[in-house]
């Protein structure tokens, strides 16, 4: 199909000034667009942008995003990103993208369009692995990181399990899930006081750690096993190792 041409169909569409092959869209006051075509000219790279809207970011988005376009449409891929990237005004520090399979734009008014589409938005470097699954890339998408809000906060990635025999909660998955931060800090104060429990995680990097309780704080993964930390040294490591 005639990416350009399918561009122009849509609902309110514009040029977008300062990038060529690109033009924005909108429907009604609160649901923005903007794309741009691949060098190439068979995908179509689009951000979107609900509520608050900010058409220098829409550029600065699909001007990155089409300088890396090779590490971005991956096939395979259902979720990549690439950090260095930056705004003024804003925290984001890389662009993520999302392949058809995942996003399912376009599906109602033009499904030959959501075929060639790779959404790609403003992200930060912590939240996409590259490793993540097409289920598991479709809840960072449509659950989890918002990422047609231009204010939100980063989500970091994490994949935990837990168990705790002292208050009975616990994984019902038989391995790591993903999850939000807010919950492994909040599982990992529960184990004291309940020898056998246990909260494990993995980062954005793979790195995989696990925290117990055995009458002291018991840590352990791939820098081997540390005793004697107190919880405010638990917690401040399971952020940090967010971080990476």
């Amino acid at each position: 199909m005639n990416v350009l041409t399918a561009l122009a169909d849509m609902p309110n569409a514009a040029p977008l000034a300062g990038l060529d092959r690109a033009c924005t869209w909108s429907v009604g006051p609160v649901l923005h667009f903007a794309g741009a075509v691949t060098a190439d000219g068979s995908w179509l790279l689009q951000t979107n942008q609900r509520g608050r809207h900010d058409e220098d970011l829409a550029r600065a988005v699909l001007a990155f995003a089409r300088h890396h376009e090779e590490r971005l449409v991956v096939e395979g891929r259902p979720i990549a990103a690439v950090g260095g990237f930056s705004a003024a005004g804003y925290d984001f520090d890389a662009v993520a993208a999302t392949a058809p399979e995942v996003h399912g734009h376009h599906r109602t008014r033009n499904p030959d369009l959501t075929a060639v589409t790779y959404i790609v938005f403003p992200a930060f470097d912590t939240e996409v692995s590259g490793r993540e699954s097409l289920e598991e890339a479709q809840a960072r998408y449509q659950k989890m990181l918002s990422p047609a809000e231009i204010g939100r906060e980063a989500v970091p990635f994490l994949k935990m399990r837990f168990d705790n025999p002292r208050t009975g909660g616990g994984s019902t998955n038989p391995g790591r899930a993903l999850a939000y931060p807010q919950m492994l800090r909040r599982e990992i104060p529960q184990l004291q006081g309940a020898p056998g429990g246990f909260a494990e995680w993995e980062n954005r990097i793979g790195e995989v750690w696990r925290v117990a309780w055995d009458g002291e704080w018991v840590l352990s993964g791939a820098e081997g096993e540390r005793r004697g930390m107190s919880l405010d040294e638990i917690l401040e490591f399971s952020d940090e190792t967010l971080r990476a």
